[in-house]
């Protein structure tokens, strides 16, 4: 499987201390011989110039992570065009807890080049490939840096190709640039890449971008130039330490609507060290992309895929067949019903039922904007909602994902069933915190609230359909029906037809079995007469 060319571990280590705490900066003996500085590419003139004039209108660093790079380091400074190399804003190298003498080669070599611009920083403690980018991406911001680009301590990638980076910054204004070995496929393989990190790349990258939805030709370049705004934009500061931190930048440049151009560059494979396991980073990087598609979907969630896309979307009428919104729309309504749709959010539900039946009221702690010929009001359902819409006074009752988020859900129940005629109906659904993946997270101990979906950061209470039925029940309803449905995958994830299917058979599994299978589930149930009606019922006349 593929895996990023730098002579990282796969475990973050501890520095040594010397007596007195300071970390250890490496042997004391001298260095061995280091290979020779030689360029893999030909500088082009042409390039190096028009890249110049880029530096001049543009504040554009050079961020270098570097492990165990003592035998690299030197030359890749030394590769960087001399044309360009003061230009930088800055060259920053940080190493990261190397046991070599990285940090001295940098910083020796810097002095020889006289580049005053370049900074040689070494981190406390071992971070890890990725918990280095972060301390050179938050000093970019820190720096007001307009973009910076990312290089391999180990000379992997060819610095005497920066000056087609700078190209396509200036030329296209991205949010990153990924300068990627796949556009020109075999070239890779012509560059020595190993046969099954060439297959492995590509097999990786296709699954990544059909969950996503993108089309790079490769997301495991670590060659990339990033805009600095862009980066402050995004919670990179979650992502992980290790190396597939650049596969979880780039789902939150995605899934936030950054734009990504890729550049082709040449390959070169040497005698760069890399210890890295490749099945396990693969297994990482399908893991956060899988992650980041369930967080959309409310199934999972974590901070660093919160891109706040739920704030600005609300909550979504459902369009797919088998969804429960459209199971509602099927329903039999009558034309001379009185309907009040509780929690409506913006009331679209509430505005297509207004058109079949004769009074929809659409109620919601905002007052509905697309309520259509619906009455909407603004109205707490934590309060005594049910003096302001009158007892007794509606044919059915809508409360769509509503009554779990209620402060006291028994006594809203008990208001609703005030509202509604005896022998309304009350059409009433929640998630289902008994959901088989629910249960397999709690099995192997997991448990995080989220933006959406089952374990809604504003739910109040947590439902089963034992517990919700139960509710109902002693606020005085009658269950009818429960109906179980899937996921939302369709609406939120895609269309494609292996979503099809997997939507389709989720959907049949909640039907059979909802108490195990159902996402959310909806009860139908009916409003039983109050104690005092039977009691009059009961005294009065069998005539009447």
């Amino acid at each position: 499987m593929p895996s990023p060319p730098i002579a990282y571990e796969d475990r973050p280590r501890r520095s040594r201390s010397r007596a007195g705490g300071a970390p250890y900066a490496g042997p004391v003996s001298s260095a061995p011989d280091l290979p020779p500085s030689r360029p893999r590419l030909a500088v082009e003139d042409d390039a190096v110039a028009a890249a110049a004039g880029v530096l001049e209108r543009r504040r554009v660093g050079i961020f270098i992570v570097a492990f165990q790079a003592e035998r690299f380091i030197g030359s890749v400074l030394e590769r960087i065009p001399a044309r360009l190399r003061d230009r930088f804003a800055e060259i920053l190298v940080i190493d990261d807890s190397s046991s070599d003498l990285t940090v001295q080669t940098a910083r020796e070599t810097a002095e020889r080049l006289g580049a005053t611009n370049v900074t040689v920083l070494r981190t406390p403690f071992n971070r890890g490939y990725g918990g280095n980018q972060k301390l050179g991406y938050l000093h970019a911001i820190e720096q007001s840096l307009d973009y910076v680009v990312l290089l391999h301590g180990d000379g992997q990638y060819a610095p005497e190709f920066l000056p087609q980076i700078l190209l396509a910054i200036d030329r296209d204004e991205p949010d990153a640039v990924i300068a990627s070995r796949m556009i020109n496929r075999r070239d890779a393989l012509r560059g020595g890449m190993p046969l099954y990190k060439w297959v492995g790349n590509q097999v990786l990258t296709t699954i990544e971008n059909r969950a996503l939805g993108s089309r790079l030709s490769e997301f495991h370049s670590g060659y990339r130039a990033y805009r600095v705004d862009a980066l402050r934009s995004i919670p990179f500061g979650l992502n992980a330490d290790g190396f597939h931190f650049d596969t979880e930048i780039l789902v939150q440049l995605l899934r936030t609507g950054r734009r990504i151009v890729e550049i082709p560059v040449p390959t070169f494979y040497g005698d760069e060290i890399s210890r890295v396991n490749g099945i396990r980073y693969a297994v990482d990087c399908l893991k956060a992309v899988a992650k980041a598609r369930l967080v959309e979907v409310g199934l999972f969630y974590e901070p660093k895929f919160d891109f706040g896309l739920f704030e600005e979307s609300g909550y979504v009428v459902k369009e797919a067949e088998n969804s429960l919104h459209q199971e509602i729309l099927r329903r039999p309504w009558r034309a001379d019903w009185q309907i009040a749709d509780l929690g409506a959010n913006r009331g679209v539900l509430s505005a297509r039922l207004a058109e079949r039946v004769a009074h929809v009221t659409s109620v919601d702690v905002e007052r509905p904007s697309d309520a259509g010929a619906a009455e909407a009001l603004a109205l707490d359902l934590d309060g005594p909602f049910d003096e302001a819409l009158g007892r007794r006074r509606y044919d059915a009752v809508l409360a769509l994902d509503v009554i779990e988020h209620l402060k006291r859900p028994e006594e809203g129940a008990r208001r609703i069933a005030a509202i509604m005629k005896p022998g309304g109906v009350l059409y009433a659904s929640t998630g289902n915190v008994a959901y088989a993946p629910m249960r397999l997270s709690l099995a192997v101990g997991h448990f995080n609230y989220g933006k959406r979906g089952i374990l809604d950061l504003t739910h109040t209470r947590l439902f089963t359909v034992y517990s919700f039925k139960k509710l109902l029940a002693q606020a005085g309803f009658i269950v009818v029906d429960v109906k179980g449905f899937g996921p939302p995958i369709r609406d939120m994830i895609g269309e494609s037809a292996a979503l099809r299917a997997v939507d389709g058979t989720s959907g049949r599994l909640a039907r059979v079995w909802p108490r195990m299978f159902a996402f959310s589930f909806l009860v139908v149930a009916q409003r039983a007469d109050e104690l005092e009606d039977v009691y009059a019922r009961t005294l009065a006349p069998p005539s009447e």
